[in-house]
């Protein structure tokens, strides 16, 4: 008999943790950040993830690719202002396709939930031209974290 766990494969923990302070210039003339700038932050958290896994932006360039967002979703639940410090959870949804998907919580210093997002981001070539299949460093990428 098959136990539902055995089928399926043990995967390193895929979401990557990283703070930052909200600065004067985020906030609008009511004091709090400006909505737009949420997208930034959820870009700080694919940064972080990139570095700590060797998939940022540059690693991605040195292979020949480009990785525009061609999807963004933003929900608001609360505010926040400058000075606060925030925690950009960011964690990476795996899919057959060839794009990479990302969700993230934003957190405030009492671990509340002030912003949830997606996005996603499909591979170009060099001349711009899209890709339908995964690039070969990048299922190399699954592979070794055990995606394949």
């Amino acid at each position: 008999m098959i136990r539902r766990k055995d089928l399926y494969k043990e995967i390193p923990e895929l979401t990557v943790n990283c703070e930052c302070r909200i600065r004067f210039n985020e906030t609008d003339a009511l004091g709090i950040v400006w909505h737009g700038n949420y997208i930034t932050y959820f870009e700080d958290g694919r940064e972080a993830f990139g570095r700590k896994h060797q998939i940022s932006y540059l690693d991605v360039m040195r292979h020949g690719y480009s990785t525009p967002i061609v999807k963004s979703v933003c929900e608001h639940k609360l505010s926040l202002k400058y000075g606060d410090v925030v925690r950009i959870e960011t964690t990476f949804v795996d899919t057959p396709a060839a794009k990479m998907v990302f969700r993230f919580k934003i957190y405030n210093t009492e671990n509340q939930v002030v912003c949830t997002g997606e996005t996603t981001q499909v591979f170009l070539d060099e001349e711009g031209n899209l890709t339908l299949n995964i690039p070969p460093f990048f299922e190399a990428w699954k592979k070794k974290i055990g995606l394949l």
